[in-house]
């Protein structure tokens, strides 16, 4: 399933190379997923700087849009770390070659094992996180981004009944984690740590865990009970 990866590019962090490949970008929607044509016609009018500068205000401040999908579920419980091993025993099985940047449930990545798959097995695994698209794509709806839109493509391909909207309620109720004031909270607690030997280590993952530690927490899924807590 091409559209897969085609998604999980417009979700990424916007590469030069998608302006430089619009026919091929334009057509694969057309024929695949028509819906999103309107999504990618204002993506590709917007300047690549500008994009990167959305993208980055988007999915780079705070856990709640984090692309980690086991933020979303484990946060940092030691039952991440297991569930990376046997995410990435199946991105081995498929062929699929890591390089030492990504991590396994980085959300592109994911899609791009997807498309690899037969649609039935791809579908399923899209069923899979489907609670946790869901809840990405609300808040961004949240924060009025047309970024919601990708998501709620991801759940039409997957036949799931959840949308972005299907977790307004609850989005309406949340705290935003990338305020200037959460912000300024993990920036402090970061500066405490200071002799924390770790405090070079500027790897993704460590980006990521380290951000926006207790103020504004977001809320975590509880997958097995078919919902959030």
């Amino acid at each position: 399933m091409e559209i897969l990866k085609l998604i999980g590019m417009l979700i990424e962090y916007p590469d030069d190379a998608l302006w430089q490949h619009q026919d091929e970008i334009r057509s694969l929607a057309e024929q695949q997923q028509p819906a999103l044509l309107p999504f990618i016609n204002h993506y590709l009018a917007t300047p690549p700087l500008d994009m990167q500068a959305d993208w980055c205000a988007l999915f780079e401040r705070g856990r709640a849009t984090s692309l980690l999908l086991f933020e979303h579920v484990h946060a940092e419980s030691r039952d991440r770390g297991q569930a990376m091993v046997d995410l990435l025993a199946k991105y081995e099985q498929a062929g699929l070659q890591l390089n030492c940047r990504e991590l396994p449930d980085y959300l592109p990545l994911y899609l791009e094992y997807l498309s690899l798959r037969e649609p039935s097995e791809a579908r399923q695994g899209l069923l899979d996180i489907a609670p946790i698209l869901a809840l990405l794509g609300g808040r961004l709806k949240e924060r009025e981004s047309a970024f919601s839109e990708l998501f709620d493509a991801l759940l039409t391909i997957a036949n799931s009944p959840l949308r972005s909207q299907s977790v307004a309620q609850q989005v309406a109720t949340e705290a935003r984690d990338d305020t200037r004031e959460a912000l300024d909270a993990v920036w402090e607690e970061e500066q405490v740590k200071f002799i924390d030997d770790k405090a070079c280590d500027n790897s993704a993952q460590q980006q990521h865990q380290r951000r926006f530690r207790d103020e504004a927490a977001p809320q975590y899924l509880d997958l097995s009970a078919g919902g959030s807590r």
